[in-house]
């Protein structure tokens, strides 16, 4: 009886159709240097064959749920620390010396707050959340804190220099100009950037920035308006000047710390709906006389500038309400012009630094931050070094990370890192892949 023979014949695993073309050497290399995806195809320094692709086991956009202080551990020990891991330092310090200066001493209370916050830290479902925002709560709490601070030890208050500046920048007073002739109208429409916008719209914003545009947005919008208004205090205790409202009503008399501030024309308002919203809270501000910058100008140009580097069809909308809040400020015999030039300054220079290194960029067609498969950062393409600090160098070097939720949590920070090592490469998935067939 004659046997049968089968050969196996083993031949390599054939991709399908179409992308032979795409893995080409031509194709690979127009794919951005940049892509804040956790492994893309990227050509090894040894071979061009030698290529990774890792597959994201999560949407980008996920949010994380886990409540395990362990996975932060984790994430802080695999970590590649760098130069601009140095904020969580200077928060920190800001954190503790506004705590220490806060009568009473309440050491217990203290304590229980700090620790309450680093809980929220550790936690990843909440520090997704409370990490970036960090430097906005340390700005109100080194705000309001400030009243704390000796007056023995602070600079003398600059009355005359800021009406110097607006008569050699403008050769007018502005604030003095617009503040000349009041309505209630004019006072309803100048307050309601002024009084209720300018407490809202950051949140307004964020929600909005959350929903529509790029995963990464809004913690790279919370780190930068931390970072600004906690910029704009300290400048204004090193830099202390009197507003508009004390030439008015004090000419230029010296002043001294201790002396109330003043609501200005928001006490109109106060007086037009019989409440009492502004008077009492700046007249016992805790920097009456923090004229420059206006933080009022300030975060208005920031939110301005955020909505429209998302939203390109609404920067007429933007520059609108720039406009109206800057004219309010003046209006209400807040700030002088001087002043809103000063904020502006501060709010273009962190946006455009974050632009160009952390800020994702929005991509066409995409409605939701749920339709991102990917996200691309800054505007530098060409920037190695910055690459290779955000993990993506040549293969083999460095550590990978296998979980894109770990990766983009640490997109949240300024800067980012690799957490984990190991992925399947295409040449492991075939050789798997006959082994399979084989037991077959």
């Amino acid at each position: 009886m004659r046997q049968t023979s089968t050969t196996v014949v083993e031949t390599e695993t054939q991709l399908p159709l179409g992308w032979r073309e795409r893995l080409s050497p031509s194709k690979l290399s127009t794919i951005p240097g940049r892509y804040n995806l956790p492994r893309m195809f990227r050509k090894s320094g040894h071979s061009t064959k030698q290529m990774r692709a890792h597959v994201p086991t999560k949407s980008i956009a996920a949010l994380k749920t886990s409540f395990k202080i362990t996975d932060t551990f984790e994430l802080l020990r695999t970590r590649k620390w760098s130069v601009f891991d140095l904020q969580y330092a200077v928060v920190t310090a800001l954190c503790i010396f506004s705590i220490w200066i806060v009568e009473p001493s309440a050491p217990i209370i203290k304590t229980a707050a700090g620790l309450g916050y680093l809980l929220l830290l550790l936690m990843p479902a909440t520090s997704q959340f409370f990490l970036p925002s960090w430097p906005i709560w340390t700005y109100l709490l080194f705000f309001f804190s400030s009243r704390f601070i000796p007056y023995d030890v602070r600079p003398d208050i600059f009355v005359k220099v800021l009406p110097a500046l607006e008569d050699i920048l403008y050769g007018t007073n502005f604030s003095n100009f617009f503040s000349k002739w009041t309505h209630p109208v004019l006072d309803v429409i100048a307050w309601f950037p002024y009084g209720i916008g300018h407490f809202g719209l950051p949140a307004i914003c964020s929600a909005i920035m959350f929903i529509f545009a790029a995963p990464g947005t809004v913690p790279m919008f919370a780190k930068s308006f931390g970072w600004m208004s906690t910029t704009g205090v300290a400048i204004q205790l090193f830099f202390p000047c009197t507003p508009p409202w004390y030439e008015r009503l004090h000419g230029l008399e010296p002043a001294k710390y201790g002396m109330q501030g003043s609501p200005a024309g928001l006490a109109r308002i106060d007086a037009l709906f019989g409440v009492d919203m502004y008077t009492t809270s700046f007249t016992t501000a805790p920097v009456p006389f923090g004229a420059f910058p206006s933080l009022h100008a300030a975060d208005a140009i920031l939110e301005a500038l955020f909505i429209s580097h998302c939203f390109p069809k609404l920067k007429g909308l933007c520059f609108f309400y720039v406009c109206w809040i800057c004219w309010a400020t003046m209006y209400l015999n807040h700030h002088y012009a001087v002043d809103l030039l000063g904020g502006g300054i501060i709010a273009y220079s962190i946006f455009f630094t974050v632009r160009k290194f952390w800020l994702p960029r929005p991509q066409a067609g995409k409605k939701y931050r749920w339709d991102y498969e990917y996200v691309e950062v800054g505007q530098s393409k060409k920037n190695k070094a910055l690459d290779e600090e955000l993990g993506y160098s040549s293969i083999g070097a460095g550590k990978r990370s296998e979980d894109w939720g770990d990766e983009f949590t640490v997109l949240d920070s300024f800067m980012h890192s690799g957490s984990s090592s190991g992925s399947s490469s295409p040449t492991s998935t075939v050789r798997s892949d006959r082994s399979n067939r084989r037991t077959d």
